[in-house]
């Protein structure tokens, strides 16, 4: 079977990293066209790139969770071909063991200059003042997409879409697009569609099957009866 799963920040909430929807409108204080668009860096690079330095850290102490193992464990079996997209910037799919993550909203660990494109890893602390390595710009941000940004991969995963025969939701709240979209292309083209989140989201109408609870505990619930 061809699974493509979708993870959202309701999956990392569970390793204690908090979601902007579940905290007032507000990330750590900050509205988001303060710190989560390319207007707010253009105005205030020191307060964004604070920002993001402090998310890298909390990240850093975040630990995978029984639903990231659970998903590599899926992946790591063959019995299915799983395409394994996260709207997440955070790097825990990865350290739960999970191979080919398709970021679509960027890495939190990798930068990109504002002035030349140029991209690289970067698990650093950034500043105002770093420049790029390409073109020697002060014009480094982190490689991530911000509102009003294109997300990444949209190519790969449209196809995986055309292609699947299930496609899950994890931990989405439904509500920031292109990814809000996902279930309709993929049943439009033939898949069936599954939901796995703790409470419904702005889409949960157009599931064919929902597991309503914590992605802890639901998502090796679901990976053990795939893998059966």
């Amino acid at each position: 079977m061809k699974i493509l799963v979708l993870t959202g920040a309701g999956l990392s909430a569970e390793s204690g990293l908090p979601t902007f929807r579940a905290t007032g409108g507000l990330w750590q204080g900050n509205r988001i066209d303060q710190v989560a668009t390319p207007d707010a860096f253009a105005v205030n690079p020191g307060l964004v790139l604070d920002f993001y330095n402090d998310r890298r850290e909390a990240i850093n102490k975040a630990e995978p969770n029984a639903a990231h193992r659970a998903l590599a464990r899926l992946q790591a079996a063959d019995r299915h071909k799983v395409i394994l997209v996260t709207q997440n910037i955070d790097d825990l799919h990865e350290r739960a063991g999970s191979s080919k993550v398709v970021h679509m909203h960027g890495s939190i660990f990798a930068a990109r200059c504002n002035a030349c494109g140029v991209g690289w890893s970067a698990s650093y602390a950034m500043d105002p003042e770093d420049t790029c390595p390409h073109c020697v710009e002060m014009a480094v941000r982190p490689d991530i997409v911000w509102f009003g940004e294109v997300p990444k991969e949209m190519a790969l995963i449209e196809r995986a879409l055309s292609k699947a025969d299930l496609f899950v939701a994890i931990g989405t709240s439904g509500s920031v697009y292109p990814a809000a979209g996902f279930a309709r292309k993929a049943k439009a083209w033939g898949a069936a569609t599954l939901e796995i989140n703790i409470a419904a989201s702005e889409t949960s109408h157009v599931f064919d099957e929902i597991y309503r609870g914590s992605a802890t505990t639901m998502v090796p619930v679901w990976v053990e009866k795939m893998l059966r």
